[in-house]
Formats: structure tokens, sequence, C-alpha cells
């Protein structure tokens, strides 16, 4: 009997065969190089996420966080000072109690900012900046009501810019630690405006072009690599009451 010769069709050759070599071929492309990968670090560094955010313990810390963080701190520096000024030189009680307000809301508001800050590992500033001390040095000079109004107008403006980077803040960052923060200045920059608004010093109609004309609240800092954070002193030329950074090296017992 003559062998029957084998079938057609059949074997890795046939069309079905074909079909299949070939899908396994891809799946080979696309796995294998996903298990080469797999166990090489991260060129980029595993806690970046982008060139301005980093990872912490308590979620992503962006940019305008730290820039937020920075300026709450800036806001103390010199708003409590002016609260101080308002308790010593107003002219009615609305005034002084706007003063008050300040104060007291300025001293536990910053204590959590640097608490924040430390936890962070953020240098904070211990002095205000430029712009901050010549509204300082306008009110040192400011006698009877027109300290009275100079004190509710300037402070009422800047409780209004920043008013509006808190909702910002708040409502975007990813941060825990920069949530209660944001609440807690939230909470205290509400309860300033209010006070201000209660001594019937504030212009509304002159409140409103400046917010319009310029809404920042203060130039924004330079961007620090929070891993190279290094604090800044404090000065021991201030003459107002708010505390150093909480990660700041003490004063030396020598300071002049």
């Amino acid at each position: 009997m003559r062998p029957r010769p084998p079938a057609k069709g059949r074997g890795i050759f046939s069309g079905t065969g074909l079909i299949i070599t070939g899908l396994a071929a891809t799946f080979v492309a696309l796995v294998v190089p996903l298990w080469s990968y797999a166990d090489r670090p991260d060129p980029t560094g595993a806690t970046v996420l982008s060139a301005r955010t980093v990872t912490t313990p308590y979620g992503p810390l962006s940019a305008q966080d730290r820039d937020f963080i920075t300026k709450v701190r800036l806001a103390g520096l010199w708003e409590l000072p002016a609260g101080e000024l308002a308790e010593q030189k107003g002219t009615t009680d609305a005034v002084r109690q706007a003063g008050q307000h300040l104060v007291d809301g300025h001293t536990a508001l910053d204590t959590h900012d640097r608490i924040v800050a430390s936890r962070l590992g953020l240098p904070l500033p211990n002095e205000p900046n430029a712009q901050q001390e010549e509204w300082l040095a306008t009110l040192r000079s400011a006698r009877g009501q027109d300290f009275d109004r100079r004190f509710a107008g300037l402070l009422r403006l800047a409780h209004g810019r920043v008013f509006s980077l808190v909702a910002q803040v708040r409502a975007g960052t990813q941060n825990s630690l920069v949530r209660d923060l944001a609440d807690d200045a939230n909470s205290t920059v509400l309860d300033h405006i209010k006070a201000l608004e209660a001594t019937g010093y504030v212009d509304f109609g002159a409140l409103a072009r400046d917010l319009a004309a310029s809404p920042t609240p203060v130039a924004s800092p330079p961007v620090v690599d929070p891993g190279a954070a290094v604090p800044v002193a404090p000065s021991p030329s201030a003459s107002y009451s708010l505390p150093p950074a909480t990660a700041s090296p003490p004063p030396s017992a020598d300071s002049p």
C-alpha cells in the first residue's frame, strides 16, 4: 500500500499556524522590554513628579504650594506688627480691635505655617520684603484718623489679594499639610477682612480698583529645591514679636 501524503495546510506553515506565530512574536516584542526595564531605577529620581513638584509623606508638593507657605509667612511678618501699631495708635475701638484680630490671628497662623514648613523641609523668610517694609513705614509715620484710614485701606487690600490666593491653593493642592494650612488661612483672612471693614474706614470703590489693577499679593519668591533648603537665620534687629521660623537655628548668645 502506498503511504498517504501529508494533509495540506497543517503545521506552523498553515494559515492558522502563521497567524498564531505572528501573534506570539508580537506578544514577545511587547512584553520582553517591560521585563527588561522593570527592575531598573528611574533615572530622574523616584521622588520627582515634575520639574517643580516633589513627593512628600503628605502628598505631592507643588511650586504653588511652596510659594503659598512662603507668602503666609511673609503676610505675618508685616501684618502682625501692623496690628500692634493699630492697637497703640488707633483712634477708635474698632480700629484697635481690628489690630488685635491681626495680632492674634497671625500669631496662631504663623505657628501653623512654621510647623508645616518644618515638616516639609522648606526655608522661610524672617523679615518682611521691601514693599511690606514701605507699608509699615507708612503706618509708623501716620497719625490720628490718617493712620486709621491708611491702616484699614492697606490691610484690607492685602487681605483681599491673599483671599483669592488661598482659595486657589485650597482648590488645587494635593498635599494634606497645605490643605490644612489653607483652611486655617482662609478662616483667619476672612476674620480679618470683617474686622477691618467694621472700622468704617474701608473705601470699597478704591479697593475694587486696586484689586483689579494689581491682584498679586506679593512678588513670588524664588523657587527653592526642598532637598537643598537652608533655613534663614532670624534677624537680630527685628522689632516685631513674630517668632522665627521653626526650622531656623536660634540666634547666638553674642548676637548684638
